[in-house]
């Protein structure tokens, strides 16, 4: 069981990382009403694989990254269905910017989540995550996003989202 658990938490993490990575690959097209479709394509596809094993690991209480999880699993679906299903028509390119917008925000919610848990010198900072430090880099972040995200859905009229 614990190697299954290791294995887990390799692929989920490694999963984590490119989406993030490819996530914020796709922000600056995202703002400009652009599509990129190779970062988009495995971006959408390790975010929603992320998510899914991230309800692989065992659990006894409902914790925060749960709540994160459903948060996610919750506004995939129709980013998914803006991309696969409705092709960006009309009001969908703004629903799939949105959605991934904050997708790519809630990746990196967890990862700065996770530095302040694993990284030494933040861990100092804010050992049990509420304290002030972690409070305000989530908060600055959010603030980001909201920017991005205002942009992205705001940049482009109804249905003329182009490829990058």
């Amino acid at each position: 069981m614990a190697s299954d658990l290791s294995t887990l938490t390799i692929v989920h993490t490694t999963l984590s990382v490119i989406a993030l990575v490819a996530g914020i690959g796709i922000l600056p097209a995202l703002m400009r009403g652009q599509l990129v479709p190779m970062w988009t394509g495995l971006f959408v596809w390790t975010a929603v694989a992320t998510t899914v094993t991230g309800f692989l690991f065992p659990f006894t209480t409902f914790l925060p990254s749960h709540g994160v999880g459903i948060a996610a699993a919750l506004t995939l679906v129709p980013t998914v269905a803006a991309l696969h299903v409705f092709g960006l028509a009309g009001a969908w390119h703004r629903i799939y910017a949105a959605g991934a917008v904050v997708n790519v925000y809630f990746l990196a919610f967890v990862g700065v989540a996770q530095a302040f848990l694993k990284v030494p010198a933040f861990h100092a900072l804010a050992p049990t995550g509420s304290e002030p430090a972690f409070a305000a880099t989530q908060l600055v972040l959010l603030a980001v996003f909201l920017g991005i995200g205002w942009r992205a859905v705001r940049v482009v009229p109804a249905g003329r989202m182009a490829r990058a």
